[in-house]
């Protein structure tokens, strides 16, 4: 399974969201990097990603997005693929 990687903060839904769904789906571990302790970790985030809110979510080396993308790409049937590296 690859790798999840997300920046989030303590108090966004939206990053618990996206929790509870890559966990229904098979993900045991999450990287969490969290912005709101760290500022250079949110320098980083908007310097891979281009943006400034949470979460930004990577599945291996994709930038998959936020809990938006993420949930559109599970419904479209591609979150799984992507999680098993296919």
């Amino acid at each position: 399974m690859n790798a999840v990687r997300m920046y989030t903060t303590q108090v966004c839904p939206f990053c618990l969201r996206a929790k509870a769904l890559l966990k229904q789906r098979g993900v045991a571990q999450i990287d969490e990097i969290r912005v709101d302790l760290d500022v250079t970790e949110r320098d980083r985030m908007i310097e891979l990603t281009g943006r400034r809110t949470v979460p930004q979510i990577f599945i291996g080396e994709v930038h998959v997005g936020g809990c938006d993308e993420l949930m559109a790409l599970d419904q479209r049937g591609g979150l799984t693929p992507l999680l098993q590296g296919a």
